[in-house]
Formats: C-alpha cells, sequence, structure tokens
C-alpha cells in the first residue's frame, strides 16, 4: 500500500504543478468502501487521515470501530455515497462530511438529527453535471434554490459541490474530458458570487475526480478528490449490510 498511497500523492504533485496551483489546494480522501477495516488502520498508518464510506451501515461500523481502535488518533469521515431519509440519523450522528445532499429533506434531516454536541455537519450539495439519468444529483440549474434553503439550516455547514460525471472517453483529446470539471467549477463560482458573505466564506469545496480523471479535475479547480482504487487496488465485493 506505501508505493500505491507514493504513486498517487507523486500523481497530484504533477498535477498540481502543471495547472499552477499549490499542491495544498488539494485534498485527498482516500475512499474505502467495502475495503476491510484493517486498510483504514493501515492506510492511517501511512499517513492519510480523511476516508469516504459509501454504504451506511458499513461507514457506521468502521467509524466506530477505529474509535474503538485509536482512541487518541482522529480522522474525518465522509458519507460519499446516496442517502436515503431513512438513513440520514446514524450519518447524522457518526459522520463529519455528507457530499451527497440533491434535495432538501435531506439536508433538513441532517441538521434536525446532526448531535448538538457535534460541530457542524459539513455537506455538499451534489450536482449532476452530466445529466445521466442513472446519476444521483440536482440539475445545475436548481442548485441556487437548494443552496439558499440549506444555508438557512442550523447544524449544517454548506461548504461547496460534489460531482460524479460521466465516464471519459479515452479517445476524447484532454480538453473536452475536462469540460464536466469546468462546468461545476464555474457553477461553484457563480454559486459563491450570488452567497451572503457569511455563507460564501465557508464555500471552498468542490469535490470532484476519482482514480481515473483526478488529473483534469484538478486541471479544472478540484479541491477534493476521491481516490480509492489507484490506492488500495480492486475493491472487494459489495458488503452485505448498506
Amino acid at each position: 500500500m506505501h508505493n500505491r498511497i507514493e504513486a498517487v500523492q507523486n500523481a497530484i504533485l504533477n498535477a498540481c504543478q502543471t495547472a499552477q496551483r499549490p499542491i495544498e489546494q488539494v485534498q485527498l480522501l482516500a475512499v474505502t468502501k467495502t475495503h476491510p477495516f484493517e486498510t483504514i488502520r493501515t492506510a492511517y498508518s501511512l499517513g492519510l487521515r480523511a476516508f469516504g464510506e459509501n454504504y451506511v451501515q458499513e461507514g457506521v461500523d468502521k467509524v466506530i470501530a477505529f474509535r474503538i481502535a485509536e482512541p487518541d488518533n482522529h480522522v474525518v469521515w465522509h458519507f460519499i455515497g446516496p442517502l436515503q431519509s431513512n438513513k440520514t440519523r446514524v450519518v447524522a450522528e457518526h459522520f463529519d462530511w455528507v457530499h451527497g445532499v440533491d434535495r432538501l429533506k435531506i439536508a433538513q434531516r441532517l441538521s434536525e438529527q446532526r448531535p448538538i454536541n457535534a460541530s457542524p455537519l459539513n455537506v455538499l450539495i451534489q450536482v449532476n453535471i452530466s445529466a445521466e439519468a442513472s446519476k444521483s444529483g440536482c440539475t445545475p440549474e436548481s442548485v441556487l434554490a437548494l443552496a439558499q434553503q440549506v444555508v438557512l439550516l442550523p447544524r449544517l455547514k454548506l461548504r461547496g459541490l460534489m460531482t460524479i460525471p460521466a465516464a471519459i472517453d479515452p479517445t476524447a483529446d484532454e480538453a473536452s474530458q475536462r469540460l464536466p470539471f469546468i462546468a461545476l467549477a464555474k457553477l461553484h463560482a457563480d454559486l459563491k458570487a450570488q452567497l451572503a458573505d457569511e455563507h460564501a466564506e465557508v464555500f471552498d469545496t468542490l469535490s470532484m475526480g476519482m482514480s481515473d480523471d483526478f488529473p483534469h479535475a484538478i486541471a479544472a479547480g478540484a479541491t477534493l478528490i476521491r481516490i480509492g482504487s489507484a490506492l488500495f487496488g480492486t475493491r472487494p465485493t459489495k458488503p452485505s449490510h448498506s
């Protein structure tokens, strides 16, 4: 795993240098869905500090297990999968970030269910930037209205936007491959300009880019990239509980 992590970190550095961006502007989120808990402990020992999970029960189990196994150490937990309204409570109770907010009902439930003694839950609005029927996310046209409602909810902090664009066409030129990321970056900038100052100040996150396309996302302005297979290899099969 050490060699994989080092290779990804070097690729991030190269992408940042090519884009003339400081590497400090790009955070690596290690996606550990379906990987065993010991993978997280090993990755932590090698310096990774932010982990993303897609399945609710699997993710919660890992959060609890890490707190028990490593009581003196802290990682940041991101829930990055689709979220059903009947599973918001445990996510609100155990995670630090939620990437997949795409409708007001989910945001309202997360706000109501976030423990009072916890810091505000960081949330990202998921945008279906490629207009794929199979993908979650709100339309680019509806983002502003949703954002204006989410920022009013207590116990939440709207941090930015997230997307999972259509798979890139390897035969397309680089400019074409970057188009969805450029579109989300522009949407983020436009939205930031329209939010009130106290909300725009923390509207600082663009979660986009995965193992196959993160250099293009970094070139377009990604601040957080979600990397799984490039760090940990082929994922095991989906866990029985989600």
